[in-house]
């Protein structure tokens, strides 16, 4: 997983809470299981890649729909089933999230932008990549 700054790591940490409901409900377990870590793991290389980057819209806005079918509808299914409980449990990621909402799209992307851009230019890898 990518150590994620700023917005994208806003983002992920409401994507990891949400995760966290959905499968501790869903699924019965105390822990992410196997499963759910996967998809984490995808949303967090998605975000890593964005071209927006630091400027970008919440997914359900944005015009470049970067995940696969697949995970698209596997985060829509966590995503209603959990939003409303982000209320209750992330009450702060949960606003944040919904004045998300109210940004502004980008009229172009930006090039080079991306976290995945940034971290390369810096010649840093993640922790978990071998050099």
């Amino acid at each position: 997983m990518y150590n994620l700054s700023g917005k994208l790591g806003v983002e992920f940490k409401t994507i990891h809470a949400m995760v966290n409901i959905y499968c501790q409900h869903e699924h019965r377990t105390k822990k992410i299981c196997e499963h759910c870590q996967t998809f984490l793991s995808y949303a967090n290389k998605k975000l890593d890649r964005c071209p927006y980057g630091q400027i970008k819209p919440i997914c359900s806005k944005c015009p470049i729909h970067c995940y696969k079918k697949k995970q698209r509808e596997q985060a829509q299914v966590i995503m209603r089933y959990a939003g409303p409980k982000m209320l209750l449990w992330h009450p702060l990621l949960a606003f944040k999230h919904l004045v998300g909402k109210k940004h502004p799209i980008p009229k172009r992307v930006p090039e080079k932008a991306s976290h995945r851009h940034h971290r390369k230019l810096n010649g840093s890898k993640p922790a978990n990549i071998k050099r």
